[in-house]
């Protein structure tokens, strides 16, 4: 890695130990700073960063969305694009090819980049049910983006023009290396989502809901109006048999079953399940909605 006056990597840690250093492995050769925001580790994540001579600061963690924006505005590099990772992302050399020789002769035409990722999941690339290509937004100038206030689902927005790279030039994103940990991982994002869906009657975010859109306002046009306008329970059953048989999911071999299962049909029924119980115990108990979430679910809107 070399120091930039154009780009600085910025990442968000968590006791990463186990994926910290695949994820700085490839950005090794990347012509950027790296800054790692971390919300006070308790493994050896830090002293991975130390040995590796990667700048990091410690900094309270209250959702994703404030936390990369926070990152965002706090950070020492004053570079004006800046490209935003998940400890458990990778670039995939082609993307840092395309950073290091391609990206100066574009960047004045654009304010943004979208690039494809690649989700592993046991080990196992997930080609298909719709997975791949998945298109995020990433990198941007600095002045004209931010990640959208949002508890779950969050994307970034960029006030100006996107362009998405051709396929290849990839992120990859490593779900996790065993069950457990999907399903302890999800399980918060379980009440988020359905806290949000229970609070608002139309979906928060800065993302435009435009089926003419790019792919990412695209993705929330069909959630708005398609996916969140099917009863519950129906829908995550229609939405697993979507991704599985007529996006050919089971193409995916046995990992794929089991992540198309899970990522596709159980979490989106168990967010339902929870919207379902939290408004059963408010009319039964004479509650309010965030009563309940408080009571039942642990959720704390003491910083609203």
């Amino acid at each position: 890695m070399s120091r930039s006056n154009t780009l600085t990597v910025i990442i968000l840690t968590y006791n990463e130990e186990a994926n910290i250093t695949d994820c700085l492995d490839s950005l090794e050769n990347i012509q950027a700073n790296i800054y790692v925001v971390d919300s006070f580790s308790t493994d050896q994540t830090i002293d991975i960063l130390k040995k590796r001579n990667i700048q990091y600061v410690q900094h309270p963690f209250e959702n994703y969305s404030r936390q990369r924006n926070w990152a965002q505005k706090n950070c020492p590099f004053d570079t004006p694009w800046i490209l935003h990772l998940d400890a458990g992302e990778r670039l995939t050399p082609n993307l840092v090819q395309w950073i290091n020789q391609s990206f100066d002769k574009e960047k004045e035409l654009y304010d943004g980049f979208m690039f494809s990722r690649k989700t592993v999941f046991l080990g196992k690339w997930i080609r298909f049910g719709g997975h791949y290509p998945n298109y995020h937004l990433r990198l941007y100038k600095r002045g004209k983006g931010k990640c959208e206030d949002k508890i779950y689902d969050q994307h970034f927005v960029v006030d100006g023009k996107v362009k998405a790279l051709k396929k290849g030039n990839d992120m990859i994103d490593t779900v996790c290396d065993n069950i457990i940990d999907f399903i302890k991982g999800h399980s918060k994002w379980i009440v988020f989502e359905a806290s949000e869906r229970l609070l608002n009657s139309r979906e928060v975010g800065d993302v435009q809901s435009n089926f003419f859109g790019n792919k990412i306002e695209r993705r929330r046009w069909l959630k708005n109006n398609i996916f969140q306008k099917t009863p519950l329970f129906i829908r995550s059953i229609l939405y697993f048999i979507y991704r599985y048989f007529i996006r050919l999911g089971f193409l995916d071999g046995i990992q794929g079953l089991v992540f198309h299962f899970l990522q596709g049909f159980w979490f989106r029924f168990m967010i339902d399940a929870v919207i379902f119980h939290v408004k059963w115990v408010a009319r039964k108990e004479h509650l309010d909605i965030k009563q309940v979430l408080k009571q039942r679910y642990n959720m704390n809107f003491d910083n609203e």
